[in-house]
């Protein structure tokens, strides 16, 4: 009994440093993907960023919901089109992310926060002019050379007015933002979630960005063995993409880290948010569970 106490303090113990030096800190949680699948991981996720709350952290949640989309898209005979991994959105498509990501997901997230005990406010772009975006195009080789391809209503990120979200964090709250932007004429815009959180995570200077993804992090299977990449600079991750080293869908998240840390992030961690309790393990350890990248 005495042992398994004595081990409970420690870790404790070991976490000391990292509240002390991310206290009243902002974080810009990522939340999306596989985690999003399982009750149990949910649960798990809620209460890790009641706790970064709870010992003074400012975390501030982006979340995505592609598959629950696609569900939807599916019940009512609309066909799920990507390109380049973003989603061709016309105006029904439009319409049926605006109602899942910004409502059933959204509120389902802080029901979730609000029952462990935080104060949680539900979001999207939209509200108070927190997301402005202008049309996203895609580029793609056609054969002849790199094209623009109109995806529809798909918005990249041009301003974030932070005012709103200062009010919160500021006052004890934590919000929950669904990415979903205002584009020209008051229309409403497809924001990816990655891209979102990190525009996001710029223009409000936070300490630390976590994506919480469906893998490790970054891997390198150079000499014939994956191993995880725990720790990088940006010029280390501009250089790790340059030689192949990241490819496929990790590209797009590593790019938007590199923008964030441009913006003056201090550190963005890439996690696989399928790991119990991977928030705690990754932010609150020495050596944690996903790579880090370092705005040096």
């Amino acid at each position: 009994m005495t042992n398994g106490r004595q081990e409970k303090a420690a870790v404790l113990v070991e976490t000391l440093p990292y509240i002390k030096e991310f206290y009243g800190k902002r974080v810009v949680i990522k939340y999306g993907g596989s985690a999003m699948a399982s009750d149990k991981l949910k649960e798990a996720i809620m209460k890790d960023i009641v706790l970064m709350k709870y010992v003074g952290m400012k975390p501030i949640v982006v979340h995505g919901g592609g598959p629950a989309v696609n569900r939807m898209l599916e019940r009512v005979g609309i066909k799920s089109a990507f390109v380049n991994g973003l989603r061709v959105t016309d105006e029904q498509t439009m319409e049926i992310v605006q109602m899942v990501l910004a409502g059933s997901i959204n509120k389902d997230i802080v029901t979730l926060l609000n029952s462990h005990g935080a104060k949680a406010v539900g979001l999207c772009g939209k509200d108070s002019g927190l997301l402005r975006v202008e049309r996203q195009f895609v580029k793609v080789n056609d054969g002849s050379g790199s094209v623009d391809i109109d995806i529809g209503l798909v918005g990249q990120v041009r301003e974030v007015d932070t005012e709103i979200l200062d009010v919160l964090t500021d006052n004890g709250f934590i919000p929950v933002i669904a990415p979903i932007g205002t584009g020209p004429g008051g229309r409403s815009y497809n924001v990816n979630a990655d891209y979102a959180a990190s525009a996001i995570a710029g223009a409000v200077k936070a300490d630390k960005l976590v994506l919480l993804t469906d893998v490790e992090g970054i891997m390198d299977s150079r000499g014939g063995e994956e191993k995880l990449v725990s720790s990088v600079n940006r010029q280390e991750a501009a250089r790790l993409m340059e030689e192949g080293v990241i490819t496929g869908g990790m590209i797009p998240k590593v790019q938007c880290c590199l923008e964030a840390l441009e913006k003056g992030v201090g550190r963005i961690h890439i996690i696989n948010g399928t790991v119990m309790h991977s928030l705690l393990l990754e932010i609150f350890t020495e050596s944690g569970i996903g790579t880090m990248i370092e705005n040096k």
